[in-house]
């Protein structure tokens, strides 16, 4: 595959099929473009010019399979820095929040100086999320412990959170 062309695979997991975009880099490392889910709000869709490689997704899927498994607690995969300024320092925000952890909307809102009225636009910043999964967006629930707004579904976020023990009852 050339440099810098896209490439996308269809990946089977237990929130099911997971269409995974990325590009080779310079360097012949994959760098992912996105992760979305089956019936994801705002979801990227495959375009004709992309080529299917599932071959250069195997260290990404293997890290899906380990995280699913229970058996690893982050990703090491390099991806692509996207979006706007405000919504990197939102997402960087989201990859602090640790393993089997949750905060609150606001939380996120004061940790990138955005608190007030602003815990609505650091609410759309995770919805723009590209990276699902990868990227903990689903470990953000709203200031009464309550589960807000996952663009692949509450059910898969609260099954994400189920796995990571972030969930008193697990449900």
């Amino acid at each position: 595959m050339t440099t810098n062309s896209t490439l996308y695979a269809h990946v089977d997991g237990p929130l099911g099929t997971m269409l995974l975009v990325g590009r080779v880099a310079d360097g012949g490392a994959l760098v992912l473009r996105s992760l979305s889910l089956e019936g994801q709000k705002g979801g990227v869709r495959v375009e004709d010019a992309w080529a299917c490689d599932p071959a250069a997704f195997e260290e990404v899927a293997g890290q899906l399979d380990a995280y699913f498994a229970g058996r690893r607690e982050g990703f090491d995969i390099p991806y692509e820095e996207s979006g706007t300024d405000f919504q990197r320092a939102v997402w960087r925000a989201l990859e602090e929040i640790p393993y089997g952890a949750t905060v609150s909307y606001g939380d996120v809102a004061r940790r990138v100086g955005s608190s007030g009225a602003g815990v609505r636009a650091v609410g759309t910043a995770i919805g723009r999320n590209p990276l699902l999964v990868v990227r903990p967006c689903h470990r953000v629930i709203g200031a009464d412990g309550s589960l807000r707004g996952y663009a692949a579904g509450l059910d898969r976020k609260e099954r994400l959170l189920a796995l990571e023990g972030a969930l008193a009852s697990g449900g």
